[in-house]
């Protein structure tokens, strides 16, 4: 596993930031520093300015130093339930590269289903600067049959992501449990560590055992969700910890 996440058991617990701009990026950061996520996840497509390269350089720096905390710099695709933003598909690989060359992130996350020589390219950067590659894959609308979601899991590995993460929107109770042994299925011959959730309000209960079924990390919302069905991080981790110590206990 990844060495950033070698100290502590799973699941790891990461906290959005969604603010528009520096002043509200640092304001939600003092709400959710308190609360001791295990990492920051930045989702850089709801920065006004992100076209100014510089300024979003800046705040990196500004957000690593205020936490101390693993940073994972998102700019999540409109196509995978991202904010518009005015940049190229080609600008916004630039960016991703030139943030790759920062001491203040972890991670970057960038979609499965983009142009593969971008993913390549980004994997290249991203070694070559010591940083991990997360390859994800997001469905707002439903949650695909199995094959389809197995597919995209395995394609990250195949591009060769330190990290697969797979998030889906269930339209029934089944839709969650068929996810939860999606995940225990793929993490059982997969190579590189799995994110997976079902999203919105039927999803809420992968978020709090998927850990149990392979899932190493899960997301809790700080200030604002970034998706649909994040739990409060502080109500998350004492969910967790009574299932924790439930399981413990038989």
């Amino acid at each position: 596993m990844a060495v950033i996440f070698e100290e502590k058991k799973i699941p790891y617990i990461c906290t959005p930031l969604t603010g528009r701009n520096k002043e509200e990026i640092i304001g939600e950061l003092e709400v959710i520093l308190p609360e001791k996520p295990d990492l920051i996840e930045w989702r850089a497509d709801f920065l006004e300015n992100l076209a100014d390269f510089s300024c979003v350089l800046s705040i990196l720096e500004e957000i690593a130093k205020k936490s101390g905390l693993p940073l994972l710099f998102t700019i999540r695709s409109v196509h995978e339930g991202g904010q518009p933003i005015t940049l190229t598909e080609e600008q916004k690989v630039q960016l991703l590269s030139d943030v790759c060359k920062s001491d203040a992130i972890s991670l970057i996350d960038y979609e499965v289903s983009n142009n593969p020589e971008y993913i390549r390219e980004l994997r290249r950067v991203s070694q070559l600067h010591g940083k991990q590659l997360i390859l994800s894959y997001h469905n707002f609308n439903c949650t695909p049959k199995n094959e389809e979601i197995m597919k995209k899991l395995f394609l990250a590995e195949f591009y060769g992501a330190d990290i697969a993460k797979a998030a889906v929107m269930p339209e029934t109770k089944d839709d969650v449990l068929r996810l939860l042994q999606i995940t225990n299925n793929v993490e059982e011959s997969m190579d590189i560590p799995l994110i997976t959730m079902s999203m919105g309000s039927l999803g809420v209960l992968s978020r709090i055992i998927g850990w149990t079924y392979g899932s190493f990390l899960t997301f809790g919302s700080g200030v604002e969700a970034s998706a649909p069905g994040q739990v409060p991080i502080r109500k998350l981790k004492q969910l967790i910890a009574m299932t924790k110590e439930e399981m413990d206990a038989k």
